[in-house]
């Protein structure tokens, strides 16, 4: 059964069927909308499944979105996860980027200027220290008597003896008699001598019944000394 034309909804037979936006059509109803210029398959322009010349083909006409409380709330919405998503990339990208200044004529004039500056002063401070400039100061070489010893790392002052007080002249001692020291004994005056227990006293000679002249072996001190102090050896 032979179908219908879309255009006069007569029967279209195979000779001039034209079978085109999903329907059938008659080759002299197969035309434009608006000025019915016939069209054939190489000049058309189909919107909703009807035919058009290039001149009359509808245009695409935006629609106007209003801005009701629920399209305000998106659109804040969208911002504000821009912003987030802006400031996470500013972390991200903090410090790595740098600047590129361009060598341009007068920033190289300006380092060249510098250079020669630079140049002249050094110059001048070195004609400076060549005229004026004191011959450098030989370091002085520490007191000798305060150097420590070749092998010792440690510096170690030793304090000077202190003199060593004379006891007073007595006569010559008599030979052979050695006495033993039986308690401590701290000189009172400067022709005694002193002694520490069980130091021996040679060269003891009897002065009178409480005092005798002797030296201590121990020390080499000589000089007076009680004669309840020591016994006999």
């Amino acid at each position: 059964m032979n179908p219908l034309c879309s255009r006069c909804n007569l029967v279209v037979y195979p000779t001039e069927k034209v079978n085109c936006l999903d329907k059938y059509w008659h080759k002299g109803c197969f035309s434009c909308e608006v000025c019915k210029m016939t069209l054939n398959m190489k000049n058309y322009k189909g919107f909703e499944k009807r035919p058009y010349c290039n001149a009359h083909y509808p245009k695409t006409n935006f629609t106007c979105v209003a801005d009701t409380p629920e399209n305000l709330r998106l659109k804040q919405q969208s911002k504000m996860q821009s912003q987030v998503l802006y400031r996470e990339d500013f972390e991200k990208n903090k410090g790595k980027g740098f600047s590129v200044v361009a060598d341009t004529p007068e920033l190289q004039r300006i380092k060249k200027t510098q250079d020669q500056i630079s140049n002249i002063k050094y110059h001048e401070e070195f004609e400076k220290r060549k005229m004026g400039g004191d011959a450098p100061q030989k370091p002085s070489s520490p007191n000798p008597a305060f150097q420590p010893s070749g092998g010792s790392q440690n510096y170690h002052f030793e304090p000077a003896p202190e003199p060593v007080r004379q006891a007073a002249a007595g006569p010559p001692p008599s030979a052979g008699k050695r006495y033993r020291a039986v308690y401590d004994y701290a000189a009172a005056d400067e022709d005694e001598v002193s002694f520490m227990d069980g130091d021996v006293i040679v060269d003891v000679q009897q002065i009178d019944e409480g005092w005798m002249y002797g030296r201590v072996e121990r020390t080499g001190q000589q000089g007076m000394l009680p004669a309840n102090y020591v016994e006999a050896i």
